[in-house]
């Protein structure tokens, strides 16, 4: 059988000095239920991070609430000594008391704690990618941001990005630190980041989506999504990443799994070719049904 790599999509630099493939893997879904604790099959886990590179992937996302710490530690179990050319994202702002339990602390000794306790799980010194997984309300985000800054002026942090934010967001926190890349929300179904993902195109940062995913009704058998997978010969959630790949050349899609069978599937969606008429095409079907 013929396997797509992700070396095929076209590339992004990101921070414009890390050239990564703009078909990337999210690391969330390697750990436990509810993004909590370790997975069933940690041995399963560490394979589909291999198998990620095999394929071609050199843009891993992760994050320290991730298990929390578990996703990371896999990732260097499986990949350390990295690859010269992987680039791997991490994230640090957010704490967890259990499963699906998320909140915000952005305070500046948390996030150092956090950059500092990331590279050690990670074996790294120097962090590609350091995203600010939420901005904390109750704490200024030229505070949080300038630690971050602090510890890029350190060598510990080679960039920084945002995580959820809205492009007046995004300016506010430039005039706090040089920020490279966002993560936010996006997906066939939902595109209420357009502003966010225009600012990134006008200013050159990457544009990371996570539930990459389109869901509910759109998605549902027989649905608008799953019958043009059907027509062009592909799975709806190859359809869905292929129109992420389509959509922007700032876009950097994270599919994530932890299965070996959906990874290599998540990666042919970089063989799906849609012209622009059919893609506008399933854009109009889709705003017919969510208006």
């Amino acid at each position: 059988m013929t396997t797509t790599s992700a070396a095929s999509t076209t590339t992004f630099n990101l921070g414009g000095d890390l050239t990564i493939h703009r078909l990337g893997f999210g690391a969330m879904r390697i750990v436990g239920d509810g993004v909590w604790g370790e997975p069933k099959d940690p041995g399963n886990s560490r394979s589909v991070l291999r198998r990620a590179v095999e394929l071609g992937v050199n843009f891993i996302d992760t994050a320290d609430a991730y298990g929390p710490e578990v996703s990371e530690r896999l990732i260097a179990e499986a990949l350390f000594p990295y690859a010269k050319d992987l680039v791997i994202a991490t994230k640090g702002g957010l704490t967890r008391s259990g499963p699906n339990k998320w909140q915000p602390v952005g305070r500046p000794e948390y996030l150092h704690q956090c950059v500092e306790m990331s590279l050690r799980r990670l074996r790294v010194e120097r962090i590609d990618l350091y995203q600010l997984h939420r901005i904390d309300p109750k704490v200024p985000v030229e505070e949080s941001l300038g630690k971050l800054k602090e510890l890029q002026e350190a060598g510990k942090i080679r960039h920084i990005g945002l995580s959820e934010v809205t492009a007046a967001e995004i300016q506010q926190a430039q005039k706090a630190a040089t920020i490279v890349s966002i993560q936010n929300k996006y997906n066939i179904a939902d595109r209420a980041s357009e502003d966010a993902l225009k600012y990134c195109e006008a200013n050159g940062l990457g544009f990371i989506p996570w539930f990459p995913m389109a869901a509910g009704k759109l998605a549902k058998p027989g649905g608008v999504l799953d019958e043009a997978a059907k027509k062009h010969g592909a799975t709806l959630g190859q359809l869905a990443i292929a129109w992420l790949l389509h959509r922007s050349p700032n876009m950097i899609p994270i599919p994530g799994t932890s299965s070996i069978q959906h990874l290599e599937e998540n990666v042919a969606s970089a063989k799906v070719q849609l012209s622009e008429a059919q893609w506008a095409e399933i854009e109009q079907q889709i705003d017919a049904v969510s208006s």
